[in-house]
């Protein structure tokens, strides 16, 4: 790895490093250190996204351009009541559209930090899950189906142009994760609908054989019987 051949003048631009050749402020030892070995610095900006990336061993500078379908203060907000979904695009003028990228993210807010965490659908798929069957709530359950089923949709939609073997390798890896997954979701929304019919039959069961309703019961059939013995009494 060679620091001394690091890109400047794209760096510069950026405001990655400064006039004195000192990377930002904004970033801490550890993200200058993730950069320099290879990792991303991702940039957001309401509904803009831009991530940098050396590459060539530091000696060029990758960025890619994205757009978010929602502003990342609306999807912090949304996120502090329920599971928030987005889709993150790339553009470019030197791809055609069928190459263009796509990015779906979820946004969960932890209780115990009291921060919104980001889990990428292909690279974070089985903690998502993991995540969305803890809940126990067939309605999040199908949300989560619904955002993976556009998902597949889109990554299925490139495999029909003419790709170069070795990205239509990696889009048909895209997809056979997100397929296992749509499997995986419909197997915890199974469970999910038995656990609700045995929960529906307990409760039957329960109101039957609740000891209170029939105590109430013989109760009413008792009053009901001496009010009628009354009036008899009194027609005499």
């Amino acid at each position: 790895m060679k620091n001394s051949n690091l890109p400047t003048d794209e760096l510069k631009k950026y405001g990655i490093i400064g006039e004195d050749h000192t990377f930002s402020k904004k970033l801490s030892a550890e993200d200058i250190q993730r950069f320099l070995q290879g990792y991303t610095i991702v940039a957001d900006n309401d509904k803009n996204r831009a991530t940098f990336q050396l590459t060539d061993n530091n000696t060029q500078l990758k960025v890619i351009f994205l757009e978010r379908d929602k502003s990342l203060p609306e999807i912090l907000k949304n996120s502090e009541t329920r599971i928030e979904y987005s889709d993150i695009k790339g553009f470019s003028n030197k791809l055609p559209p069928e190459l263009s990228a796509l990015e779906k993210k979820a946004f969960i807010f932890d209780q115990e930090t009291g921060k919104v965490v980001e889990f990428d659908f292909i690279r974070h798929t089985t903690e998502l899950t993991a995540i969305i069957a803890d809940l126990r709530d067939a309605t999040e359950t199908r949300r989560y189906k619904n955002e993976l089923l556009k998902l597949k949709g889109f990554i299925q939609n490139k495999l029909e142009a003419e790709l170069p073997p070795e990205i239509a390798k990696e889009i048909t890896s895209d997809l056979n994760i997100i397929s296992k997954e749509i499997d995986t979701v419909d197997g915890i929304l199974a469970r999910q609908y038995d656990d609700s019919q045995k929960q529906e039959k307990s409760d039957i069961s329960l109101n039957v054989n609740d000891p209170d309703l029939y105590q109430d019961a013989n109760r009413m059939r008792e009053e009901e019987e001496q009010e009628r013995e009354e009036k008899r009494r009194f027609r005499r």
